[in-house]
């Protein structure tokens, strides 16, 4: 039994081919759209570049561009497809194209499914690639005069600056690590000398964070040296009063800019992703419809149209013996009745000589 059978008449065909075809140019413009959320998402991630690992953090910008590709040029013949059915002349050119075409285009709205959840599912691997990132970004901080790293002071800068933060999870990762050059120390100062022999590694470590860590809505002026240190700074105290630093990290501050952009992503994609199905079920319909009429042979007649010819699960056994038998044309069939040629041959070892009358020879 056909699955949501619907009847049509030859004005419903024509009527439903014109709706689909300008329907599928909305599906092109979507496809567009995906293409430049992709893109977008990939410059955007290319902006903090610096400052993530390297990983498959670009899998998902790659996925929605090929989609919005692909999006695209499937559309566009679906256009073109759906502008011929509203005559069964022209359909006919179209008959064995149309159930591939859906085939493909389901597959197509399977993918943009796909690349909507993935917006959600990207998290921890943003999250990871951030830590690592920022983490040697931070280490590297100090060697403004090496090549391939002199830009990370600035670009760490620029980062904690504009998303009011500090550090990779906080402000205390500036305290366990070495951020100040050692062409900026002083090695005749008794203080910088001390500090530096009593780290195990020879490290100049302070309770202090870079400017760019300061608040500068603070009332107060900016505490950056000696952050834990009370009698250094008057009026101060640092368990109780509210530094004038930023207290975010920037690990949490990326995450939530990201995922804000691919949470928003994720919604538009499965928007577009329904109104694809939506399109995709009306082309079934519409295919459906134009087969039956042609094979009932009045093209001015009613006909039938279906989602599926039979029910769900004779639709999953059929296809799944189908799958099963993949391969298996080219065996020779051991079922028994039939005779296999190359092994059930019955020779005579007599050569057939058994049957044969001999001939008296006559004497001479």
């Amino acid at each position: 039994m056909a699955v949501l059978k619907v009847k049509f008449t030859k004005t419903k065909r024509d009527k439903l081919a014109q709706i689909l075809w300008i329907l599928n140019w909305f599906s092109v413009v979507s496809g567009i759209i995906l293409f430049s959320l992709g893109l977008f998402l990939k410059i955007e991630i290319k902006k903090r570049n610096e400052v993530m690992a390297k990983g498959d953090i670009n899998s998902v910008p790659n996925m929605l561009i090929s989609v919005g590709v692909i999006a695209c040029i499937i559309n566009f013949l679906g256009g073109k497809i759906c502008y011929d059915c509203s005559d069964a002349n022209k359909f006919s050119r179209w008959r064995l194209v149309m159930l591939p075409y859906i085939v493909c285009t389901f597959c197509f709205t399977f993918c943009i499914l796909v690349g909507a959840l993935m917006c959600y599912t990207m998290r921890n691997e943003l999250e990871e690639s951030l830590y690592l990132g920022l983490r040697d970004a931070i280490k590297y901080y100090k060697d403004t005069d090496i090549p391939g790293r002199c830009f990370l002071k600035k670009t760490v800068d620029m980062l904690q600056i504009g998303f009011r933060c500090c550090g990779n999870n906080g402000f205390r990762d500036w305290f366990e690590i070495q951020w100040v050059s050692a062409r900026y120390l002083n090695m005749a100062s008794k203080d910088v000398m001390d500090r530096l022999k009593s780290n195990v590694d020879g490290k100049f470590l302070v309770d202090g964070v870079p400017f760019s860590c300061c608040n500068p809505s603070s009332p107060r002026p900016c505490i950056q040296y000696q952050l834990t240190n009370n009698s250094a700074h008057y009026n101060y105290d640092f368990l109780t009063e509210e530094l004038n630093i930023w207290m975010k990290g920037c690990r949490e501050a990326l995450l939530d800019h990201y995922t804000a952009i691919m949470r928003s992503i994720g919604i538009a994609a499965l928007l577009i992703w329904l109104f694809e199905l939506s399109v995709l079920i009306g082309v079934r319909y519409l295919q459906t419809a134009m087969k039956n009429v042609l094979l009932l042979g009045d093209l001015e007649g009613e006909s039938d149209g279906w989602l599926l010819e039979n029910s769900f699960v004779e639709t999953a056994k059929y296809n799944i013996n189908i799958i099963k038998n993949l391969g298996k044309a080219n065996q020779i069939s051991t079922v028994s009745g039939m005779d296999d040629p190359n092994i059930d041959v019955h020779t005579n070892t007599n050569c057939g000589k058994n049957n044969v009358t001999t001939k008296s020879i006559p004497a001479a």
